[in-house]
């Protein structure tokens, strides 16, 4: 599976050691930066993920900014991205299953590396249930 991900500087450590999680895992990672600590302005990296995913270049994308808020927004206002503010697993679990999600968003300066990766793991195994579900999804495009 291909999978982007993107941060902007408050999100760039936890990136970072997701990316080596993830290629440990076999996945293949393409970074759309930021690739340091400097100031950098998070719907930039939104937008790159965003565009790879809408673009059929990834499966699924990986966000992350300091609350995780900022970046999201940016990523939704793409037609076709289900950006998910997750910061448990159990909520990734849900966005997956119920809203079709396609971009996973996690709040980098309140939540672990270790919460991070269990957000991961289940967000690229859960599957959308479709039915009722499916019938919501289709509301969300403008």
């Amino acid at each position: 599976m291909k999978l982007a991900i993107g941060s902007d500087h408050a999100g760039f450590e936890l990136k970072e050691e997701l990316i080596a999680y993830l290629k440990s895992k076999q996945y293949e990672v393409s970074d759309k930066g930021t690739y340091s600590t400097e100031r950098a302005d998070y719907p930039d990296f939104g937008h790159a993920v965003a565009t790879a995913v809408t673009g059929g270049e990834v499966e699924f994308g990986i966000l992350m900014c300091g609350s995780g808020n900022g970046i999201n927004m940016a990523a939704n206002k793409h037609q076709g991205i289900r950006a998910a503010l997750c910061w448990n697993s159990e909520i990734a679990a849900l966005a997956r299953q119920h809203n079709d999600a396609n971009i996973l968003v996690l709040p980098a300066r309140y939540i672990s590396v270790a919460e991070a990766k269990k957000c991961i793991d289940v967000f690229l195994s859960e599957a959308f249930e479709g039915g009722r579900h499916a019938d919501r999804i289709k509301k969300i495009d403008c």
